[in-house]
């Protein structure tokens, strides 16, 4: 396999599903061997073993994003075992189950949030950052519509996607120097908890759908994966510290 990632190492968190699933599977289609990250250990050996299949370089690395020390040890051994670390992406996220006003929201799904979305983020970040350094690498951090609009119902996962937006501008000002691209994502795709939200909430979804001047929710692979390993490429290497709205329109940033 030969394409715009060849010779490239990705870690992806989240991966056993959804959207980390559909990126590590577009960058294993330009070439990239990836660290299929996920706290479920036979999502990510099935996400791995599909990428094999592709023809890269793949391992299965079970870690809660949320301890310092697995993300630790989830870095070491992905330089280990591929040789580096050229490219982050911080999919992984925890959500708690339902909608709920601001004033129902518990301190529970605030700390779930958090440790699950930023905490992780930034500890993968961090563990990340001398092989970044090393190889001037990448990060995409994945933020969310629900943290831009302050949507209702979302106090604790918008709460958490507006702080990874901003550890992404703090990074990218900081890591710029040493030609690290920080970037962040903000996608509308038909994953495993957008079904979820569209059975639970048929008449918001819908309302959701009608506001995408495209019309249709974004693939997890061919509308996000790909976007995002263009992002990563030497193509866009001059750009950082942008949020990149892939959406099919929903969301216009002003």
């Amino acid at each position: 396999m030969s394409g715009r990632l060849d010779a490239k190492v990705a870690i992806v968190t989240g991966a056993g599903q959804g959207v980390g699933r559909g990126i590590a599977r577009a960058f294993a289609q330009v070439g990239a061997a990836v660290a299929v990250v996920d706290r479920n250990p036979e999502t990510a050996a099935s996400t791995a073993q599909e990428l094999v299949e592709l023809g890269v370089r793949s391992i299965a690395i079970e870690c809660d994003v949320s301890r310092r020390d697995q993300v630790d040890a989830a870095v070491a051994r992905t330089a280990s075992e591929l040789g580096g670390v050229d490219v982050l992406v911080n999919c992984a996220q925890g959500v708690p189950r339902g909608l709920a006003s601001f004033t129902d929201h518990t301190e529970a799904d605030m700390d779930l949030c958090y440790r699950t979305g930023p905490l992780g983020t930034f500890f993968f970040m961090q563990a990340c950052f001398p092989h970044l350094k090393e190889r001037a690498g990448t990060v995409v951090n994945v933020g969310s519509a629900a943290g831009l609009e302050g949507r209702a119902g979302f106090t604790a996962y918008a709460a958490a996607k507006e702080a990874i937006r901003a550890l992404t501008r703090v990074a990218a000002h900081e890591w710029g120097p040493h030609q690290i691209r920080v970037n962040a994502i903000s996608p509308a795709a038909l994953s495993p908890a957008t079904q979820a939200y569209a059975t639970n909430n048929p008449d918001r979804f819908q309302q959701s759908l009608a506001a995408i001047p495209l019309g249709r929710i974004g693939d997890c692979e061919a509308d996000i994966g790909r976007a995002v390993a263009a992002l990563v490429s030497a193509d866009m290497r001059y750009v950082t510290g942008m949020t990149l709205m892939v959406d099919g329109g929903q969301y216009v940033l002003r």
